[in-house]
């Protein structure tokens, strides 16, 4: 028995995938052009897919579990369990309206025509605004149909905003934030659930050491209380005495959001000697 997991044959989320898989300490077997891959060192087969199909998958249960955009388990992926955020691949559902379009609310695109590879997230959106519109199904290329005169507006997933740009398109509505996510199939065995659980364990390691930082710095004795303050570490900070009598080396760990701030602190409040590491995985 393995636990069968699919990603993303190529794109956004592919690479990712792998390199969090690799991070885990799972080694696969990937050879060019192949659809299916055994691991190594771990009960797992990896399959490579299309995105779009990847929510059908999950739901008849041809696989077990998938790393996946949240936007398109949102879509299409109903009855499928979120099992955990991945922190890479975000992106936003968005509409857009061109750059001459006069928009100043969600009203503004009643009765309009709107291009969308979104369908089902858009007109959720739509009919909690009381809002109906002509939607305009396309896959693919999206952001040309205000150009050639096929739709008002658009609605489709956006990262950086530089090909809304280069069509003369502007961002007015964020339907939905999205993010990489581990999802489980609804017909997952209970042999591959432990299976599953062991990988979902790994990953949130892997995530908590991606998500922090190892502090080391020296401080003066009479300051440990408040620079302790500044670093509460896991449970408490490492305290060790300095060969040099006054002074003291603390260990900790920060979360990597609020780095700069800490580091500032820290300095204000005395310490000496910062030294900042990277943390490959953490347990708690």
């Amino acid at each position: 028995m393995k636990l069968k997991i699919a990603v993303q044959k190529s794109g956004r989320l592919h690479d990712e995938s792998l390199r969090l898989l690799k991070d885990c300490g799972i080694s696969i077997d990937n050879g060019k052009d192949q659809l299916k891959a055994p691991a190594k060192n771990f009960p797992l087969e990896i399959y490579y897919l299309r995105n779009g199909d990847i929510p059908q998958y999950l739901k008849d249960g041809v696989v077990d579990c998938a790393i996946v955009g949240e936007n398109l388990l949102v879509e299409k992926g109903d009855g499928i369990t979120h099992m955990q955020p991945l922190g890479f691949s975000k992106c936003r559902v968005s509409i857009a309206v061109s750059k001459i379009f006069e928009y100043d609310s969600v009203q503004d695109l009643a009765g309009k025509r709107i291009a969308t590879s979104y369908p089902v997230t858009l007109q959720k959106y739509l009919s909690e605004h009381g809002i109906e519109a002509d939607l305009h199904i396309i896959n693919g290329s999206v952001e040309i149909a205000p150009n050639i005169g096929l739709a008002d507006a658009i609605c489709d997933i956006v990262s950086s905003g530089s090909t809304l740009f280069k069509n003369n398109l502007k961002e007015v509505e964020v339907i939905l934030q999205s993010e990489a996510v581990l999802a489980a199939s609804p017909r997952i065995p209970e042999a591959a659930k432990a299976y599953l659980e062991n990988l979902q364990f790994r990953i949130e390691s892997v995530l908590k050491g991606r998500s922090s930082r190892y502090v080391l710095l020296n401080a003066p004795d009479e300051q440990l209380e408040q620079i302790i303050e500044i670093l509460p570490g896991m449970k408490s900070p490492t305290v060790l005495p300095l060969a040099e009598k006054g002074w003291s080396s603390i260990h900790s760990v920060v979360p990597q959001d609020e780095f700069w701030e800490k580091i500032e602190a820290l300095k204000a409040a005395g310490a000496e000697g910062i030294l900042v590491c990277p943390i490959e995985k953490m347990v708690v």
